[in-house]
């Protein structure tokens, strides 16, 4: 996903499959398309067609052996929850009570609440946020992402959701986030951080008042947001793990890591 914090167009592709490069075909559909995502097959056409490299098997020697690791362990972990077998690969199929339609919001409530996802940390997820400001004071983002690792086919997370994994506005600031897509973009946490930023709040307090709302409701989540105001100055809040990002200005030699913790 990219965002022009200056027009505030998006273009973003999600479930692509055969192109390597899904951060310019984001910038395609930008570029040549009056729509904002494309998804599945129809994305990697279009991105082949506007010239991008393909149909390319992206699978790897270390990918292929991690998941055939992960079928011989029965298909654990996975996504799937309130199904039945719950410890092998499938077919799956929904338990009985719920598929009696037995359940109620509350219940429901509950169970989001209590969501246990031990498995998404940062070492078995790619996603990288990135926001830029130029000598104009233009300001745009950025976010690539494979998503989750052993993820249900068909999946989408908050790589191309503009305001969840990034948002740009040049008149207030940008922000990037990773982590559990599949919880932060229930929040819009990046969007949050703009408007709070908007409403005068400093990065640091805006950061930690995004990431605060999500532990409210998912205190097992694991996440962490980054955001920088229009004159420059950042901050970056997380939950769950210790988050590092990483700053370069014009007068710098090389990129600062700052080091935020939970």
């Amino acid at each position: 996903m990219l965002m022009n914090g200056v027009t505030m167009e998006v273009g973003a592709v999600a479930a692509m499959r055969y192109v390597r490069d899904g951060i310019k075909a984001a910038q395609l559909v930008m570029q040549y398309t009056q729509h904002t995502m494309l998804v599945g097959e129809q994305a990697s056409i279009f991105a082949i067609s506007m010239g991008l490299p393909g149909p390319t098997n992206l699978s790897s020697t270390e990918s292929l052996e991690k998941w055939a690791k992960w079928k011989e362990s029965n298909c654990q972990p996975n996504f799937r929850k309130n199904v039945s077998p719950a410890d092998s690969c499938g077919p799956y199929h929904p338990e009985h009570a719920l598929a009696l339609g037995k359940i109620t919001c509350s219940m429901a409530n509950l169970d989001g609440l209590n969501e246990s996802r031990p498995f998404i940390d940062r070492r078995n997820h790619d996603t990288i946020a990135m926001a830029v400001i130029d000598t104009m004071g233009h300001i745009a983002a950025g976010t690539s992402t494979n998503g989750a690792t052993f993820k249900i086919p068909g999946r989408v997370g908050d790589g191309p959701i503009a305001g969840s994994s990034a948002y740009a506005d040049a008149e207030v600031g940008a922000c990037g986030a990773t982590g559990d897509g599949d919880i932060m973009m229930r929040f819009l946490p990046c969007y949050q951080v703009v408007e709070s930023m908007r409403r005068g709040m400093q990065p640091e307090l805006a950061a930690k008042d995004a990431i605060s709302r999500i532990a409210n409701k998912y205190p097992d989540f694991t996440g962490a947001v980054f955001a920088v105001n229009k004159d420059g100055a950042h901050a970056g809040a997380c939950h769950g793990w210790t988050f590092q990002y990483s700053v370069r200005n014009p007068g710098m030699d090389d990129v600062e890591v700052f080091t935020v913790l939970p």
